[in-house]
């Protein structure tokens, strides 16, 4: 919970942020957004297949995605957030990361999961955010799929 906390603070922020006061200009030379998520794979392409065939990205000739931020339902930001060294939130994951998924529709993405054989570890609909659930792909990461409210 004090993680999804976290980012409610901070789209707050963001609102804020945008709530029409006019910001000095940004400085030249600094990130404006995540261009990427990459990891090391067992097997790359087997794994691409899984993420396919069952999450449904739509992979591209050169084996990887490109997720549009401009998708139907897609929030208008990326969070970015670093948690401590000691954090259970990645748990059963060994990895040190975690990627959150946005979703377009959880109830039809939880079926074709089940569908697939793929356990649902939990599922959360009461979260002020939108509807959360988390999963493991086949090399044991966790996987975040969030559907923001609308």
């Amino acid at each position: 919970m004090a993680v999804r906390s976290i980012l409610v603070l901070c789209v707050g922020f963001l609102l804020m942020a945008n709530s029409g006061e006019a910001a000095p200009p940004e400085p030249a030379g600094r990130v404006t957004g995540v261009g990427g998520v990459f990891f090391k794979a067992k097997d790359p392409k087997a794994l691409a297949a899984w993420y396919r065939d069952v999450l449904g990205l739509p992979m591209e000739a050169w084996g990887g995605a490109a997720l549009r931020y401009d998708a139907p339902k897609h929030p208008p930001v990326l969070t970015w957030n670093a948690f401590p060294a000691s954090t259970s939130y990645f748990a059963p994951s060994t990895s040190a990361f975690m990627i959150n998924y946005a979703v377009d529709d959880m109830d039809a993405l939880l079926a074709r999961l089940r569908a697939k054989g793929v356990q649902i570890l939990k599922a959360d609909d009461s979260d002020p955010n939108g509807r959360f659930a988390w999963i493991l792909d086949p090399e044991g990461n966790k996987i975040e799929l969030w559907e923001p409210k609308p």
